[in-house]
């Protein structure tokens, strides 16, 4: 017998037609086996020598749960110590192979062997200061999960120790003395300012870096011409945007900083023009919209998600954060709440909706708590999907993201005001009335539709 038999022997299970319970089926020999072992008069062919499963050993005789028990016991050391609910979001794994794979593999398992063995403490400080920066990552992801670890939001951490080490290359000390404020009173408390207000687990911090780095610009522009920030003036600052550098237009929140703290004049910073990209045809875009709602080949997370964009205008980055509590549902409606108010969201979406919010993911990262706050999960423990990986699962699927958003978002501007579009999408009200400009709409044509309406109604 070739190899591949013989794993499909030992691994043919169901209900044996004699006595009726759930067993290895050996008689009669190959595909068609209907009996097991004790009702054919057969010898038991290999089981688990801990729990006796009619499983193939998977190693030292132990079938695949009890091997990756104690895979997980050498790892941990102390079941019952701090790590006693890594322990036991490992063992309950439902994909006990992968699993222990990942024990036998992984980094993230080495540093948490480091932990359990005491040679590395069980902090954050610990993990920041580990030279395997995605193994520490993983870790922390697993550890913060299941409580171990006190949650964190790691961008911001991140930002704090990019500002020190950028801020300690500015030549100039009284220029880095400035810098230096507004790094922490303008940059970083409003950046945790926002993480403290949303429900992400990464505050996005492109634009902090951004500002910072505009900020430092400016100041080593001033340094090679032989000015002070106090001695800056406008012609000084029409020589900067003279040089036409990628983050120029970022400067002028630096420059509304030290105006209102009286360190420089009144200085004024030309309004950048508006970044128009390509957005996609309404043709094509409800082409696309009907094959989500409507191919039942393509995968439900990436058909709610491709919907979001072209319907409903939402970033990637925001999609892969959505909160299971975000979605209510009820006899009658199934809503989701993306900013203050909540969508009403119709059939066939809702239905989608529904089947992703209560439907059994293929699989789990290992050690992940078994029920996910996420809408769309991702693999590492507690963590939402990567966006730029639900990005490329759209565009495999021919959802081109920003063409698309910005269409929907023409699309809903050109028909709704700016206050209830900022509501509604959870979009800042300043984005939500240049998104309305844009269009040409405003409110005299909502109030001349909220006239029709009534009009319409009647005539039917």
């Amino acid at each position: 017998m070739c190899e591949r038999c013989y794993r499909a022997a030992l691994g043919h299970r169901g209900t044996c037609a004699t006595c009726g319970e759930q067993r290895r089926l050996v008689d009669p020999p190959g595909p068609t086996a209907r009996n097991c072992t004790d009702c054919s008069g057969l010898a038991h062919l290999l089981s688990c020598r801990a729990c006796g499963a009619e499983e193939r050993p998977y190693r030292h005789g132990l079938c695949v749960r009890c091997s990756l028990e104690l895979g997980a016991r050498e790892l941990v050391i102390d079941i019952d110590g701090p790590l006693a609910p890594i322990y036991q979001a490992i063992v309950g794994n439902p994909q006990p192979f992968s699993a222990c794979n990942w024990l036998r593999q992984s980094s993230a398992a080495k540093v948490l062997g480091e932990i359990a063995a005491g040679s590395l403490p069980l902090t954050h400080e610990a993990l920041d200061a580990h030279p395997h920066y995605v193994g520490a990552r993983l870790a922390r992801h697993m550890l913060v999960a299941n409580g171990v670890l006190a949650a964190r939001d790691d961008a911001v951490v991140q930002l704090e120790a990019w500002v020190v080490a950028r801020l300690d290359e500015v030549a100039s000390p009284e220029h880095r003395r400035v810098l230096r404020s507004y790094a922490t009173w303008r940059v970083l408390r409003r950046t945790r300012e926002r993480a403290a207000a949303s429900n992400r687990p990464t505050t996005p911090t492109a634009h902090a870096k951004t500002c910072l780095l505009a900020a430092i610009a400016l100041c080593d522009f001033l340094d090679a011409q032989g000015v002070t920030l106090g001695e800056c003036s406008q012609v000084d600052i029409d020589r900067w945007f003279d040089q036409g550098l990628p983050s120029e237009d970022r400067v002028g929140d630096f420059l509304d900083w030290v105006k209102e703290r009286k360190l420089t004049a009144g200085l004024v910073v030309a309004p950048s023009l508006p970044r128009v990209g390509a957005t996609m045809d309404e043709d094509t875009r409800w082409a696309l919209v009907h094959r989500l709602l409507h191919d039942d080949t393509l995968e439900t997370g990436d058909r709610v998600a491709g919907c979001l964009v072209l319907l409903y205008g939402q970033q990637v980055s925001r999609i892969a954060t959505l909160a299971r509590d975000q979605v209510s549902i009820t006899d009658e409606h199934v809503r989701l709440e993306i900013g203050i108010a909540s969508i009403d969201i119709p059939e066939p979406l809702a239905g989608l909706l529904v089947s992703l919010l209560e439907g059994k993911r293929p699989y789990n990262g290992v050690a992940s708590p078994p029920d996910s706050p996420w809408l769309f999960p991702g693999l590492s423990a507690g963590r939402p999907v990567n966006a730029s990986n639900l990005g490329a699962r759209l565009r495999r699927i021919g959802v081109r993201t920003m063409p698309g958003r910005r269409s929907a978002m023409n699309h809903l501007a050109a028909r709704l005001p700016a206050a209830f579009l900022a509501d509604l999408l959870g979009l800042h009200h300043n984005t939500a009335v240049r998104w309305v400009r844009g269009t040409g709409a405003d409110w005299s044509t909502y109030a001349a539709e909220l006239v029709k309406a009534p009009i319409a109604n009647h005539a039917e």
